[in-house]
């Protein structure tokens, strides 16, 4: 079974995150990213981003994943 903990691990190690929370039931889960790499990206591309670390997890493991994307900036605004 995917857990929150265990995505969290993937992002965490596939990009540079100043906050990163992983929430969920197993099946449906929830993201809070905050990286500087999401500076001057679209709401689209930060998404990309996080599934491009994700990588085949998410094809193959995750079946729900939403997300909230910030840069330290719009989080510090939060």
């Amino acid at each position: 079974m995917v857990t929150p903990e265990s995505i969290q691990e993937s992002i965490g190690h596939g990009m540079d995150t100043l906050y990163l929370s992983v929430t969920g039931d197993g099946q449906h889960f929830e993201a809070v990213v905050v990286s500087e790499e999401f500076a001057g990206k679209s709401r689209v591309q930060r998404h990309q981003r996080v599934y491009q670390a994700l990588g085949d997890r998410m094809r193959e493991e995750v079946h729900a994943l939403s997300m909230k994307t910030f840069t330290p900036l719009e989080w510090k605004d939060k």
